[in-house]
């Protein structure tokens, strides 16, 4: 994982708000006014975390007419959670057992 991709992946995963927003995200798609709800903020403010998120590829946007969805990408949570993993906890037994099936 690149640096930067880390650094992304840290910053949107390290907000109280955005922990809120991937769990509700976690298993369905959700529209911006029932993430905003769940997560007891403004449209304008859920959007903004929807855009961190978003850049970051921990959520898909999916636009059917005015309505925008979200969902998370749970392959690249996957992904930068194991990089994680890879590069600061390399000895530790859980980070062997991915290496070895993904390093």
């Amino acid at each position: 994982m690149e640096e930067a991709k880390a650094v992304a992946f840290g910053k949107a995963v390290g907000d109280a708000t955005r922990q809120r927003i991937l769990r509700y995200c976690c298993c369905q798609q959700r529209s911006v006014g029932e993430i905003a709800r769940h997560a007891g903020v403004g449209q304008p403010t859920a959007s903004h975390h929807l855009a961190v998120l978003e850049r970051a590829g921990l959520v898909v946007r999916n636009q059917e007419g005015k309505l925008v969805y979200y969902s998370v990408d749970q392959g690249a949570v996957v992904e930068c959670c194991g990089q994680l993993l890879l590069k600061l906890a390399p000895e530790e037994k859980a980070t062997r057992l991915i290496s070895k099936c993904c390093g």
